[in-house]
């Protein structure tokens, strides 16, 4: 979360974690992966982060069902991004611990997952979150947690 370089050349200052992801959310063009997985960042305020997911079959394993990997994914990015909220600029984070628990079946018959990620604990150089993976009628899908380290990037 560095300085970057505005429309007329010029160094800005750099963001907080999430004002860099306030500023995301009004022009979202998302990652690749983000592409990629059919997912895309809806909410962010302090300490929580939500996305919203379209599973497909193309990401199915070989029981027909959604790869485990997909919640992961959703459920690393709520809680990557909730975690990003709460840092200062120039600060950056990586996951260091991932689980997650699968407790329903996802196929295509769910047309639409939110998953949302709330901090739990925000320490100067570690910082923890959890996240579940709901449909749109609120059933519950996964839930996991994650930790997070934290370091400067200057």
């Amino acid at each position: 979360m560095t300085g970057h370089m505005d429309t007329q050349g010029s160094k800005t200052p750099p963001q907080s974690g999430l004002d860099h992801l306030r500023q995301l959310l009004q022009g979202w063009h998302g990652s690749a992966m983000a592409e990629t997985l059919n997912f895309r960042l809806i909410a962010v305020d302090d300490g929580t982060a939500t996305f919203e997911a379209f599973p497909s079959p193309k990401f199915y394993n070989p029981q027909m069902r959604m790869h485990g990997g997909y919640a992961a994914t959703l459920i690393d990015s709520a809680t990557g991004c909730a975690v990003q909220t709460k840092l200062p600029a120039g600060t950056g984070y990586g996951t260091i611990e991932l689980k997650v628990n699968y407790v329903g079946k996802i196929d295509a018959s769910v047309t639409r997952l939110i998953c949302t990620g709330t901090v739990i604990h925000a320490g100067r150089i570690m910082l923890t979150a959890e996240a579940k993976l709901t449909g749109d009628n609120g059933k519950l899908y996964a839930h996991g947690s994650g930790t997070f380290l934290v370091y400067p990037t200057k």
